[in-house]
């Protein structure tokens, strides 16, 4: 299960509401971490660190999950942000892997845009406009693939709400 979206749509909080709830394990999300460690200096050359360090947490998450996992983003998010900030620079490696690790994804829940943007340092758009195309670009991560997804929308606990009944709903089916 991916939480999947665009900055400051509520990932984090909600992989570890779903983790909580469902008590199974969520993974981080990586290049936070590295941001950190870096003070915000990411380049080109880091693409393919970042996605080694995605990929770790994943992984490491899946080994200790019984039914279900909650990663907060994922490698597909990794190329998407290369995309956007690295134009041409994603490795090939990396896009071919998150290609694969997509096919073992039972379902993504898209954050939508409608919670207020958070500021944080490692934001890059936080205009509507802005927003609006982050939106766009993942939605169309999905879309077109034909990927199972459902959009996660509301506040607080309502949006809690409709990502249990999701999860809960593909549990039942699986």
């Amino acid at each position: 299960m991916v939480i999947f979206g665009t900055e400051s749509t509520g990932k984090t909080t909600l992989a570890q509401e779903l983790a909580g709830h469902f008590d199974e394990p969520w993974s981080e999300e990586f290049v936070r971490e590295f941001w950190d460690r870096r003070d915000g200096r990411i380049t080109a050359a880091d693409l393919g660190t970042i996605a080694l360090g995605q990929m770790a947490n994943e992984d490491d998450a899946v080994r200790r999950a019984r039914r279900v996992v909650f990663h907060d983003t994922d490698l597909l998010t990794c190329t998407l942000w290369d995309d956007a900030l690295f134009p041409g620079q994603c490795p090939a490696w990396v896009r071919a892997e998150a290609e694969l690790r997509a096919q073992g994804v039972a379902l993504w829940l898209l954050c939508d845009t409608d919670l207020p943007f958070a500021p944080d340092p490692q934001r890059s758009w936080p205009d509507a406009a802005g927003r609006a195309e982050g939106r766009r670009r993942w939605r169309a991560a999905l879309e077109p693939a034909g990927r199972p997804w459902v959009e996660i929308q509301g506040g607080g606990a309502e949006r809690t709400r409709r990502a249990i009944d999701a999860v809960t709903r593909l549990l039942a089916t699986g």
